[in-house]
């Protein structure tokens, strides 16, 4: 049953390019498909290297040229007027996200929409004034010259942003907002297969907003190589990509001959650690949520690690829990799962069911495509079991709703089994003792931690990994300064 409550919606079909809504230079468009239907929902501009050239020229032009890098309370001010305008159009978002992602409804009032609303905007609007932009040193005398000395902080310049298809608008939000607040332009790159929300966002920044022409370009593309104009081109200062380790490992790459700075949040393969003393009724079936999204987001908890003491306790409470997850239509409230995003995932995910099955793991729970569901690329909800973390199931990124269930000896095998990875972007512990698993966080090398169900995100919250998850993070203090410059200015002090 569809979700009465969502409204009728009317997308955006043309790009933002230097304070004007436009179609791609060509007159080409693309196909925007509903990943639940399979059905075409319409068309959006599908821009070449020429209009992103045009693009990053005007965000150049923006930068150099307007006090948009140094009135900070004019900042402030945008930022919330974003905000305010996005929220209202609320409820457009919230219909076109599920149509263009086949996200869960559901899942449009957490991480998909409502959750990154609620402060992406409004804490880098407030962190705006109270950040220290200049701080002075104590006077000193370098090589016997006596000096007053300064730091100031400083926008970057351009920045080339690029969101993938799993949680566009959160992506996009959390980017958009630090990178405007620090007094950077930017061209912004949505997936190919969920255009509209970053449209609808560029619509809303021309027609609600005070932000000055070029400030922010979208621009949208069905050709992945004109994203790379951003990591090419030398008028680009830095690039803010989320998406896969292998497109992150490209960036790095083709962006070393301009020296771009990269920030780059990437795959992970987290674990799922329940230690032997947790109420084993209430944890273990939560690692069910690996489902929710159809599995499609990088901090999913994808490795159940339980204890060979309750091994067979867990994998029952497990395979229970997955065989309860309700899937299907995005548009149902009770559902937590939808389609995965494209025909081309789904073969990718069976891909590695196959590979799963091949290796030795015991399938236990789904790993086909639904029989009631054939129109739109659902995949069953799947799980592992008495998989060892050398097998590929365990070590490569599936991105789909797949849990494998390793078991452990200790304490100690279960640290070397979390850390035994190439990712080390997020990962949970559950155990009845705090201090016990406390004391297990600060030895795993992960960018974030839940412990006993604790939710560290949030727009003040740093985010982003160890080892291939990344470079850099995204929010908090440490996101806010990683779209800045540091500037050391001494003058002599008579």
């Amino acid at each position: 049953m569809s979700d009465p409550g969502l409204v009728p919606y009317d997308p955006e079909r043309r790009m933002l390019i230097d304070g004007t809504l436009v179609e791609a230079a060509s007159g080409k468009t693309f196909d925007n498909i509903n990943p639940a239907t399979e059905e075409v929902l319409g068309d959006v501009a599908d821009a070449d290297a020429e209009d992103m050239r045009r693009a990053i020229a005007a965000a150049r032009r923006a930068f150099d040229e307007t006090s948009w890098k140094t009135d900070h309370a004019f900042r402030a001010r945008c930022l919330i007027q974003l905000q305010d305008a996005i929220q209202g159009e609320l409820e457009q978002f919230r219909s076109e996200l599920v149509a263009e992602v086949g996200t869960p409804v559901m899942v449009t009032s957490i991480a998909q929409l409502e959750a990154p609303l609620a402060d992406a905007f409004a804490w880098p609007a407030k962190h705006i004034e109270e950040f220290q932009w200049e701080r002075e040193l104590p006077k000193a005398a370098p090589f016997g010259v006596p000096s007053r000395r300064f730091v100031w902080k400083e926008a970057l310049g351009v920045v080339g942003s690029i969101v993938p298809w799993n949680y566009p608008f959160e992506v996009t939000a959390n980017k958009l907002a630090q990178v405007l607040a620090t007094g950077n332009t930017t061209v912004l790159k949505p997936a190919p297969d969920t255009p509209w929300n970053a449209t609808r966002l560029g619509r809303l920044i021309l027609e609600r907003t005070d932000i000055p022409a070029g400030v922010v370009n979208v621009v949208t593309s069905s050709d992945h190589l004109v994203g790379e104009e951003l990591t090419l081109d030398p008028r680009v200062d830095m690039i803010s990509f989320t998406g896969s380790t292998v497109t992150g490992k490209r960036i790095m790459e083709k962006g070393a001959a301009t020296l771009k700075r990269v920030f780059l949040e990437l795959g992970g393969k987290s674990a799922m650690i329940v230690l032997d003393d947790a109420d084993f009724a209430s944890v273990v079936p939560s690692g069910m949520s690996v489902c929710m999204h159809a599995g499609q987001g990088c901090s999913m908890q994808t490795r159940m690690l339980l204890p060979r003491s309750r091994y067979e306790e867990g994998v029952e409470l497990i395979t229970a829990a997955m065989k309860q997850v309700p899937y299907g239509d995005p548009t149902d409230p009770n559902n937590m799962m939808g389609p995965v995003i494209s025909a081309k995932q789904r073969a990718r995910i069976e891909g590695y069911i196959q590979k799963g099955v091949d290796e030795g793991a015991k399938l236990v729970v789904g790993g086909g495509r639904p029989a009631h569901l054939p129109k739109g690329w659902f995949i069953e909800p799947t799980l592992f079991v008495d998989v060892d973390n050398s097998m590929t199931i365990a070590r490569e990124e599936i991105f789909g709703p797949v849990l494998t269930v390793i078991p452990y000896d200790d304490d100690e095998d279960a640290i070397r089994i979390a850390n035994d990875s190439e990712y080390g972007l997020s990962g949970g512990i559950f155990s009845a003792s705090n201090e016990r698993a406390m004391a297990m966080a600060r030895r795993l090398r992960v960018g974030s931690l839940g412990v006993n169900g604790g939710v560290w995100y949030s727009a003040d919250s740093p985010y982003g990994g160890y080892k291939a998850s990344g470079v850099g993070r995204q929010n908090g203090i440490e996101g806010f300064e990683t779209y800045l410059e540091t500037k050391a200015v001494a003058i002599i002090d008579n």
